[in-house]
């Protein structure tokens, strides 16, 4: 028997098709470039450095979030009007992705002893997985944006040189 579509559901599949159509990758971009900020920041670590590192990772995201709502909210927003439940909800919503980019280098992180690496192996795994995710993310923007094959390449070549100017200075502050 087929299912049959109420109109919540099919209201409810509109939205997030909507939301998924104006979908906004910056917070994605810059999350990753945070998370790989916070790998090549992550010099000493104590006596649990992957447990360390995973919540440095994952609590740099949450500030950092929270530090992007509250700058969205109060900054631009309270200018013309207090913003009500629905606006927080959404702005929070926007801001998301900064979160979200900074748990796979944290999930790195955590899987790297079932990789047979040892913490230094693991940081720079949580590294290229940050700029592999940033480059992953302006890649996506570009496509949503409809953006010609040339142009998502050049975002991805200009995200992919920002990575490695990130790893060229993991490499001096290890050096």
């Amino acid at each position: 028997m087929p299912r049959t579509r109420t109109p919540s559901t099919t209201a409810r599949r509109a939205r997030r098709a909507e939301r998924r159509a104006q979908a906004d990758y910056t917070g994605g971009v810059y999350g990753s470039m945070l998370a790989a900020s916070v790998v090549i920041g992550s010099g000493s670590l104590g006596s649990f450095p992957r447990t360390e590192l995973v919540l440095l990772l994952l609590l740099t995201g949450v500030v950092f979030w929270i530090a992007h709502v509250h700058a969205h909210l109060f900054g631009a927003r309270m200018a013309q009007q207090a913003p009500d439940r629905r606006v927080v909800l959404h702005v929070c919503r926007d801001e998301w992705p900064i979160v979200k980019a900074a748990v796979p280098p944290a999930a790195a992180v955590a899987v790297s002893p079932l990789l047979g690496l040892d913490v230094r192996g693991a940081l720079w795994l949580a590294l290229c997985v940050a700029v592999a995710g940033q480059v992953g993310w302006s890649v996506a923007a570009a496509r949503r944006a409809g953006a010609s094959r040339r142009l998502v390449a050049a975002t991805a070549s200009v995200n992919l040189l920002l990575g490695l100017l990130i790893i060229s200075f993991k490499i001096v502050l290890t050096h």
